[in-house]
């Protein structure tokens, strides 16, 4: 027998103690997706890897969420740190669900474990984060949120499981969160200022347009997408002629950064769509990726500085597509599958062009970075990026987070430097790994 192995051999003494001094592997591995766990194993937070890292809960879980702009300035990397969310729950009553609007304060970094006394007060109970909000009634269940500021106004439409799409004005919510001797969690009596019934059918896509203010476009189960114009006096027009190309749900649905009358959707009939909101009809759509994926795509982000899209579906791969190669016959600049189940998430990085983060049924989140390429080794099959059983690692692959369950949706917050909020059935993580 090779001595190595005989290492590993429990002695006839050892056997013969009770279990509590047996000899116990204590040894640390990392947990990718899909690995398999003993009962009397479970994951352990790796402070080293992040910077920050908080957890809060609603209620009532929440199946989407969104970053709310706020007036504390950009570019913020000094803690501790503050944000603000707005999300939707999704009670198992319809008249138990609630828009949420919610202050996170206080956020602090991560202190090593090597600091003095003196520097580990962050840790403090009494100087921790603080977490407030500000409730609305939602008749229905919350399928997807998306915020904006429009002037003065701070926007926030609903898609509900009803099949009504809500836009709230949510000023006063928000600016309630700021007022001194506010309690944590108030209820606010407000109702829509707008609501739209004509998708016939529930839905989940549902996007702002970044160049139009007011601007809306959603998508419904029944394929259809329509389009939404502010008027001056806070009221909106929908387009009652619906877009309807695709030949099953709509999915999710981004409009150009820098386009004003472009948008992309995606669509259980596994397609990816690029349209013209200047056109009617399927005459509105003017290119088409066909397969997209080997079955539903789910969701989809547009960069914001280069001409590039990508995807996730249930094939659990997600996908970067070059929009100047776009094609019928187009094929994905790049493929990774990581994830081991269908991906439900993904947003590039606000302000790094090669940077995005994915999020799947298989309770992960990952960041990627497309600037990573591949050295002469990983041409030739040997690939140096492993884990600490041998396993290859895309060269790509920056970071993987774990300890949620059931991940929704994620988002990268614009205004703080490499933080990422997600949302679970188990609640919200607001992090900052080392990696980005």
């Amino acid at each position: 027998m090779d001595p190595l192995d005989n290492e590993n051999e429990m002695s006839e003494e050892e056997k013969r103690k009770p279990p509590t001094e047996q000899s116990v592997d204590t040894t640390e591995h990392t947990y990718l997706p899909g690995d398999e766990m003993d009962d009397d194993e479970e994951l352990t937070f790796d402070k080293s890897a992040y910077l920050m890292y908080h957890a809060a809960q609603t209620g009532a879980p929440c199946l989407s969420f969104d970053v709310i702009p706020d007036t504390l300035g950009g570019d913020r990397d000094a803690y501790p740190m503050t944000c603000y969310l707005a999300c939707g729950t999704q009670a198992l009553a319809a008249n138990q669900n609630s828009l949420i609007v919610m202050r996170m304060s206080n956020l602090t970094r991560i202190q090593p474990e090597e600091d003095d006394d003196e520097n580990n007060y962050l840790d403090d109970a009494e100087n921790g984060p603080h977490l407030q909000t500000t409730s609305i009634k939602h008749v229905g269940g919350v399928n997807r949120v998306r915020h904006c500021n429009v002037a003065d106004k701070r926007l926030t439409a609903t898609w509900a499981d009803t099949g009504k799409v809500h836009i709230w004005d949510t000023t006063s919510a928000m600016a309630s969160l700021d007022l001194p001797n506010t309690p944590d969690n108030q209820k606010l009596d407000t109702r829509a200022m707008f609501t739209f019934a004509g998708h016939q059918a529930e839905g989940f896509a549902l996007d702002w347009s970044p160049t139009v203010p007011g601007r809306l476009a959603t998508g419904s189960c029944n394929r259809n997408v329509h389009l939404w114009t502010m008027r001056d006096a806070g009221t909106w027009v929908v387009d009652q002629r619906p877009l309807n190309a695709h030949t099953d749900s709509v999915e999710d649905i981004q409009w150009s950064p820098n386009e004003r009358e472009v948008f992309a959707t995606c669509s259980v009939d596994r397609s990816i769509r690029v349209w013209d909101a200047r056109g009617s009809g399927n005459h509105a759509c003017m290119i088409t990726v066909p397969q997209a994926h080997q079955s539903d795509v789910n969701v989809i982000s547009w960069n914001r500085h280069e001409p590039f899209i990508v995807s996730g579906g249930d094939d659990g791969e997600v996908k970067v597509w070059d929009l100047r190669q776009l094609s019928t016959a187009a094929s994905a600049v790049a493929t990774f599958k990581q994830h081991t189940q269908p991906i439900t998430s993904v947003e590039w990085h606000p302000t790094d062009a090669t940077v995005f983060a994915a999020a799947g049924d298989d309770h992960q989140i990952t960041l990627w970075d497309l600037a990573v390429e591949r050295d002469d080794a990983d041409m030739n099959g040997d690939s140096g990026n492993t884990d600490d059983t041998g396993r290859q690692l895309p060269p790509q692959l920056l970071f993987i987070h774990a300890g949620q369950t059931d991940i929704k949706e994620l988002h990268w917050h614009p205004q703080l430097p490499g933080v990422l909020a997600s949302t679970a059935a188990s609640g919200f993580n607001v992090f900052k790994t080392i990696s980005v």
